[in-house]
């Protein structure tokens, strides 16, 4: 594939996510506004999180299946979305798990984040965490992956279930 046909294919899964981010933004406005009958709805913080996370993650993993359908199963290009839509995956996965985990201490709900550098960000639904609760948080984030002096941050976020 030539270079002006990568470009193009690029540029436009770039405009098409742009694109389906303002529809997204425009959609989740209609929305909230037309629920109800005009009333303001309110959406638990945890839900709409996990919404436009799997959102996100549901576009980065179209971008990826298109890459990997242009090109031949033995180029790089190949190679290196399918181990990057595999990460993603086991991203999602483990996410997933550390939120079960932190449920399983007693939260009522929890978010959690793993960037792309190991760090974790983990949102608690608490309207205020005690230096117990965050090392018993923290514990277990090290525990399920073996990690010390990891970045891991760990953030009361108060909402009404």
């Amino acid at each position: 594939m030539s270079n002006t046909k990568k470009i193009a294919l690029m540029s436009t899964l770039v405009l098409l996510l742009a694109v389906t981010a303002i529809f997204n933004f425009v959609l989740a406005g209609t929305q909230g506004s037309a629920v109800g009958g005009g009333a303001s709805v309110q959406v638990n913080y945890f839900t709409s999180f996990r919404a436009e996370r799997e959102s996100k993650r549901s576009e980065e993993l179209i971008q990826l299946d298109s890459i990997i359908s242009a090109y031949a199963t033995d180029s790089a290009e190949y190679a290196e979305a399918v181990a990057q839509k595999q990460e993603i995956v086991e991203i999602m996965e483990d996410e997933l798990v550390l939120e079960s985990i932190i449920k399983a201490l007693g939260f009522s709900d929890a978010g959690v984040v793993i960037g792309e550098r190991g760090n974790i960000n983990v949102f608690i639904n608490s309207s205020e965490l005690t230096t117990e609760t965050v090392t018993k948080v923290f514990y277990a984030i090290e525990t399920e992956y073996n990690i010390r002096n990891g970045n891991i941050i760990i953030m009361p976020v108060y909402a009404e279930s």
